[in-house]
């Protein structure tokens, strides 16, 4: 296998906790953030990279009394690859689990990755498919034991004890830090303690990183295998002494076997599911969502963004009821929470519209399940949160009593999804009224008359609908660009930003949609010519002088891009909606040939999944997140909700060789 191609290519693997198992086809870590067990030490994050890797080599006797040793690992180091075990991998298969066939000498081994749901465990599965005579397997971990954000050197304080018994290995790598156990069923152990120097990760090399690591081991494991034997490792945070990898690997597929049953006979939908399977976690006893793999935790935005996708739109009420429970839970002065900071920190406030588009994911929650109950429940909240932008929160958020439109920003802040901040300097501050957060406000307000009018409250509704309806008239008189027939992005005070961006979708594709007729068409043409692309929506418009076509460079480069032009797959969902609205004779045949080009996607970068963002101009190399909540959620969401299945089944699966 080629080793540039396979190193392009990603695997992840879940556990329900915020943790994770990752790494490369090729065997060679590319970022930071892979490793075989990533646990989250105040769940979901708090993640730290215990075990490193697993390299494994084999060594057969050749008939003739020599040795022959087949090193099935990769590592990147200065000038080398070395081993080059990628040679001897046949192909690589993303389907319920990572899968790599190796074929070294004749021998040929299966090798399946699992992370357990619900525990801070991963699964090795090593399955003897071919050999001619017994061989040795030998298996070397390597590991850091640190915050997955951060690289570690070599060092004195790294942890020299550990314990070896009936094949469970256990050590603590640092005082005061997390044991981890590596069980490896009937393995003698031979001590070799020491220091592997300057791994390569060639992902944070480009993003202008610090990307030089070294990685410790105690020693190694020694077993025999012959044709036929399967050997199951547990790397876990608890001792698994008595447990069984087979058996768990069997309960860990039927677990996802059933959660993908109704979707089975559609390959681009079974592996879609499972994606969005991957986001959704635990926070304490209830759920919350993950913004993205490797580095996001829960964030306010997303969550709701990529709730009807990844919960309702999948039958999975229960978690989505718990998700909107957590958030409004954490309400404070009618704002919901940014995000959860990575270290168990408090929450952070700084957003303007991920509050509104609660309002959406509730309204959501009750088209899937007519929970008129949790209606009862949740309208106090909502309500109140109404009542604080009227009145005034955080960051100047606050409702213009000429036109009831809705205003915020702040010096220094970052309140709309274009939140790119580099230090002091905010890329796109979009202060004043902005487009999509007038049409949120906008669907926010009809919301609460739509729960009003379900709990026969129809004098209180009627107030929200006289509010809705002047937020109509104004957005309409003040929003509408007529010189370049479409909506300016966002107003403060007297001036009008006339930049193309796809922000204006929101007041096409939202339930309760703010333009149509002439208008709708001008925009969504416009917005197709020069923002639509076969991975998603530029952020920019290409003529525009802030324009930037590739997303490189180190942070400031990167940031500076991030919604300059750069690709967002998730916008897809916003524009499929679009067009259903505004040209619905032929919007089932345009968004079905949308879908089947997109879904080529999920084939490259994040094997099985959908990359956060891409660049603007072609080959629109995927970047960013390899694995993000909202892209798997709206592109799931879409197919399902506007009947796209036929052209997504016709997608062929490609397998890696």
């Amino acid at each position: 296998m080629d080793f540039d191609n396979s190193r392009s290519l990603e695997w992840i693997e879940t556990n329900g906790l915020g943790g994770y198992a990752s790494g490369t086809v090729s065997g060679a870590h590319s970022r930071r953030y892979h490793g075989l067990l990533v646990a989250p030490l105040q769940p979901p994050v708090g993640r730290a990279v215990l075990l490193s890797k697993l390299d494994e080599t084999i060594e057969v006797n050749s008939g003739s009394g020599q040795l022959l040793r087949y090193e099935l690992g990769a590592n990147q180091y200065p000038g080398a690859i070395h081993p080059a075990g990628f040679q001897f991998l046949e192909f690589f298969k993303r389907d319920i689990f990572p899968v790599f066939y190796f074929n070294a000498g004749g021998i040929k081994i299966k090798k399946t990755i699992a992370s357990v749901h619900g525990e801070n465990t991963t699964l090795v599965v090593y399955d003897v498919v071919e050999a001619a005579s017994k061989f040795t397997i030998e298996l070397l971990p390597l590991y850091s034991s640190r915050d997955y954000h951060s690289l570690t050197h070599a060092n004195d304080a790294i942890g020299r004890q550990y314990l070896f018994d009936e094949g469970v290995f256990r050590t603590v790598n640092y005082h005061g830090g997390t044991e981890f156990f590596i069980s490896v069923p009937r393995s003698r152990f031979s001590e070799n303690q020491g220091w592997y120097y300057n791994f390569e990760y060639c992902v944070e090399q480009y993003r202008g990183l610090d990307f030089q690591e070294d990685l410790f081991t105690h020693g190694k494991f020694f077993l025999e295998l012959s044709k036929g034997d399967q050997l199951g490792i547990i790397i876990s945070t608890e001792n698994p002494t008595g447990w069984e990898a087979i058996k768990m690997l069997e309960a860990e597929k039927k677990r996802r076997e059933k959660m993908i049953a109704q979707f089975a006979s559609d390959e681009s939908l079974k592996r879609l599911v499972l994606a969005a399977d991957q986001f959704v976690v635990k926070r304490g006893a209830l759920n919350t969502i993950i913004a993205g793999y490797h580095w996001f935790a829960d964030w306010g935005r997303d969550t709701m963004i990529s709730l009807t996708g990844l919960c309702l739109a999948t039958r999975r009420f229960k978690e989505a009821k718990q998700i909107l429970k957590q958030f409004a839970s954490s309400v404070s002065e009618g704002m919901l929470p940014n995000r959860f900071p990575d270290n168990g920190e408090l929450p952070e406030y700084n957003t303007i519209d991920a509050t509104l588009w609660f309002f959406h994911a509730v309204h959501r929650y009750v088209d899937y399940t007519e929970d008129k109950a949790f209606i009862k429940t949740i309208l106090p909240v909502l309500i109140d949160i109404i009542d604080w932008h009227y009145k005034g929160t955080r960051y100047n958020i606050k409702v213009d009593p000429e036109d009831e439109l809705l205003s915020g920003g702040a010096e220094g802040v970052q309140l709309t999804w274009m939140d790119a901040k580099v230090g002091d300097w905010v890329v796109t501050p979009r202060r004043g009224k902005a487009v999509e957060i007038n049409a949120l406000w906008y669907n926010a307000l009809k919301s609460t008359e739509f729960f009003l009018q379900h709990l026969s409250r129809s004098s209180e509704a009627q107030a929200y609908a006289q509010k809705a309806a002047k937020v109509y008239h104004s957005f309409n008189s003040t929003f509408w660009n007529e010189s370049l027939g479409y909506l300016y992005d966002f107003i403060d005070g007297n001036l009008k930003n006339d930049e193309l961006r796809p922000n204006q979708l929101y007041a096409l594709s939202l339930p309760y949609p703010l333009i149509d007729g002439a208008r709708g068409k001008s925009v969504l043409g416009i917005v197709t010519s020069a923002l639509l692309t076969p991975k998603g929506l530029r952020s920019l418009g290409p003529n525009a002088e802030a324009y930037k076509s590739r997303y490189v460079g180190d942070i400031w480069a990167r940031d500076g891009c991030y919604h300059q032009g750069t690709v967002w797959s998730f916008l897809l969902g916003s524009y499929i909606d679009a067009l259903f609205n505004v040209e619905p004779v032929t919007a089932v045949a345009k968004s079905k040939e949308i879908v089947h080009s997109f879904l080529k996607h999920i084939d490259e970068a994040g094997v099985g999944t959908v990359s956060e963002i891409f660049d603007a101009e072609p080959p629109y190399t995927p970047r960013g997140c390899i694995a993000q909540a909202w892209g798997v959620g709206e592109i799931l969401r879409v197919i399902l909700e506007r009947n796209l299945i036929s052209m997504a089944s016709t997608v062929p699966i490609r397998t890696v060789n």
